[in-house]
């Protein structure tokens, strides 16, 4: 059968488009680096500080860590003098110590640079918010309500109501359906971080109709649907520091407490002063309790 050569050939173009944003777990990923990286560092500038004996009784210790405890199980030749006739003790702190006073870190200096590494990994996972909420399905339709900022705990991030679009029916504990999606998403940011969260929840001034159940019990309630819907998006519940209600004590306007803004969920990813501030108070006020 002959070929009609007058036909064009068929060519058919299929584009895929994908949506959503892509996540920011690399981000993450690349502070831990950064961060073991200013370690590693760190560890040459002590390595440099110390003698060559020092060094020897420091890798002794790691060979043989018995000898820390005082009797060595193997014979020790770190310092020149183990024969394995006799035990060998390390006193792998002394060795430490030994080095020279001006090329030791300080505590400060240690604890500077351990503040650094987590101020550096929450704005990381900054970064990661404010990208998903430019791209993500989920986040993008509600920027407008999420506010996403650095302050002297951690990293905050805000769920505020607006007027047409609340996180709750009025005076109800329920999440709508979008304010669960939003949280389960964050939920799965969060994990990305080793930090643990304080979780708050506020209302306005209004009081509510219920008897025997006032603003306090609603913003602690649903504080609590917040955090379950932040497990239920991934986040590990032992990441959970802190869960209270405020009620209408700490409003975002002050000059309108009744303002739809002052109703809201915040979320702080700790940084390392503030849970051991958190910590030390839970084990202050539980040690009262077992007095009692």
């Amino acid at each position: 059968m002959p070929i009609d050569t007058n036909k064009q050939p068929i060519v058919v173009r299929k584009v895929f488009k994908s949506g959503g944003h892509h996540g920011g777990a690399w981000k993450i990923a690349f502070a831990d680096f950064a961060t073991a990286m200013m370690a590693f560092f760190m560890l040459l500038w002590i390595l440099g500080a110390t003698t060559k004996e020092q060094k020897a009784a420091i890798s002794q210790y790691f060979q043989n860590p018995s000898a820390f405890e005082g009797v060595s199980t193997a014979p020790s030749q770190a310092l020149g003098e183990g024969t394995g006739s006799k035990p060998s003790i390390i006193d792998f702190e002394g060795a430490i110590d030994m080095a020279p006073e001006a090329s030791r870190p300080t505590a400060e200096q240690i604890d500077e640079l351990a503040q650094t590494q987590d101020q550096a990994r929450l704005e990381s996972l900054r970064k990661v918010l404010e990208d998903a909420l430019k791209q993500s399905a989920t986040l993008a339709p509600y920027k407008e309500q999420l506010l996403i900022d650095i302050v002297s705990e951690g990293l905050r991030i805000q769920i505020v109501d607006e007027e047409n679009r609340p996180m709750f029916d009025s005076g109800d504990t329920q999440l709508k359906h979008y304010t669960s999606a939003i949280l389960r998403e964050l939920g799965t940011m969060i994990n990305q971080v080793p930090n643990r969260i304080s979780l708050t929840g506020h209302t306005d001034a209004r009081p509510l109709a219920r008897a025997g159940f006032s603003n306090w019990e609603l913003s602690t309630e649903r504080a609590n649907a917040a955090r379950r819907a932040l497990v239920a998006g991934g986040m590990r519940e032992d990441k959970i520091g802190r869960v209270v209600g405020f009620a209408d004590t700490v409003p975002f306007d002050k000059a309108d407490i009744n303002n739809p803004i002052n109703r809201r969920i915040s979320i702080i990813v700790m940084n390392q002063k503030t849970d051991a501030a958190i910590h030390e108070e839970t084990t202050t006020a539980n040690q009262l309790l077992d007095q009692n």
